[in-house]
């Protein structure tokens, strides 16, 4: 059974890195973007990181440019955005499509796990999470509008 530890991505430095590192983790999976509407969630998404961190949880950032533009930069300008901005220090890989031909192969497993309303499974927009049990499986997917916070209870039960 494929799981997210079958994926691999490239960080911010351009390195590759397996998700299997991140074996027996509660993962939370986000599309970011730093123009966007929703980009303050960066703060929260990082409040989450720390506070859960040391009790197994991750959150897995990856910059999409495919909604409005909103994360025009490259590598080293969104690294910097982050750090300078809102303190991030949980993983941020490379830019990545979440939709279309090009989706990252992490992104179409994540979507066919859990697809949105009305059972489509592309992405509407920025920030959109996915929660990620401990065996690497998808457990649930948040909108972009919902906030990081809102999704305590559901990552401690995971991690309980």
């Amino acid at each position: 059974m494929t799981t997210i530890y079958d994926f691999a991505a490239k960080s911010l430095n351009g390195e590759d890195v397996s998700l299997d590192q991140f074996r027996g983790k509660v993962v939370l999976v986000v599309n970011t973007a730093s123009k966007c509407g929703f980009t303050s969630q960066y703060k929260d998404l990082q409040a989450l990181y720390e506070e859960l961190g040391p009790c197994g949880f991750v959150v897995l950032g990856f910059p999409c440019n495919q909604f409005g533009q909103q994360e025009p930069g490259d590598a080293v300008e969104i690294q910097t955005f982050c750090s300078l901005n809102y303190d991030v220090t949980f993983p941020m890989f490379a830019k990545v499509d979440v939709n279309g031909d090009d989706a990252h192969p992490l992104f179409q497993y994540l979507k066919k796990g859990k697809p949105g309303l009305a059972g489509l499974e592309s992405i509407k927009w920025n920030f959109t999470k996915f929660l990620i049990d401990r065996n690497g499986a998808v457990v649930d997917r948040f909108a972009p509008m919902t906030k990081p916070l809102d999704l305590k209870s559901d990552i401690e039960k995971l991690l309980a």
